[in-house]
């Protein structure tokens, strides 16, 4: 089990490699990327903040919460910080099992326990040339048919 905060370009397939094991028959990977648009306005790029010692701490426990509820201890997260442009990876978690349904799992409970409670503030650049500071924690529900 593996978590950091960084500022360099994650590797998704790096982190695949990391939890790989013939003794897992799945692997959940997230990757979470810059979009184009957010609230109906242009995007061009994204900019990550953090307390990183606070934010550092908070992303281990919730691995460590995962590997407790989840019997797994193969799950890696990246969680990058800085400028960010379209397209490139903010966050990457790869969790491997024995089963799928726990792989799975694990995964959601790790980014959404990150989104609520670590703290990574996110600032979006716009095509006009404003930025704004997003709260991570407002997100709009998704609605499914």
């Amino acid at each position: 089990m593996r978590t950091a905060i960084v500022t360099r370009v994650i590797d998704p397939s790096a982190l695949l490699t990391e939890v790989a094991s013939d003794a897992h028959g799945a692997t959940s990977l997230f990757i979470g990327t810059v979009r184009e648009v957010n609230d109906g306005r242009a995007v061009t790029g994204m900019e990550y903040t953090t307390y990183e010692a606070m934010a550092a701490a908070e992303l281990e426990r919730i691995a460590s919460e995962a590997h407790v509820q989840f019997m797994t201890s193969a799950l890696v997260v990246e969680h990058r910080i800085g400028i960010l442009g379209l397209g490139d990876v903010s966050v990457a978690i790869a969790v491997a099992h024995a089963h799928r349904a726990p792989a799975l799992d694990a995964t959601r409970y790790v980014i959404e326990q990150l989104k609520k409670r670590v703290p990574i503030w996110k600032r979006e650049h716009y095509s006009d040339g404003t930025r704004e500071w997003v709260d991570p924690t407002a997100a709009k529900a998704v609605v499914t048919s």
